[in-house]
């Protein structure tokens, strides 16, 4: 059963990330949305807890929430997804659950 993790928060401001990094298991996919999508940003520290996860976590944002924030897509780390609302609906369609991280 697969679970799709949304975390909106910024991994600079709260532990939200990492707790959900620690529990996404294979087949699950972290969402970060809001100023979660900080998380996703090649070059910090926390750069490397995200890329330990492997091939068995798939990684993802909300492009419209990186846009908001004047992130330009190619600051993110290597196999990070960008996806639209549309892409949002696919992922919570294609998932048994949510757990979204405060």
């Amino acid at each position: 059963m697969a679970t799709l993790h949304t975390v909106n928060k910024s991994p600079f401001a709260t532990q939200s990330l990492l707790s959900c990094l620690a529990h996404a298991k294979a087949g699950d996919t972290v969402l970060m949305i809001e100023d979660g999508v900080y998380g996703a940003s090649a070059g910090t520290g926390l750069a490397e807890a995200v890329a330990g996860l492997g091939g068995g976590v798939t990684l993802a944002v909300l492009a419209p929430d990186l846009k908001a924030r004047g992130i330009d897509a190619a600051r993110l780390m290597d196999g990070v997804k960008s996806v639209d609302y549309a892409g949002f609906v696919d992922l919570a369609a294609t998932h048994d659950r949510t757990q979204s991280w405060l």
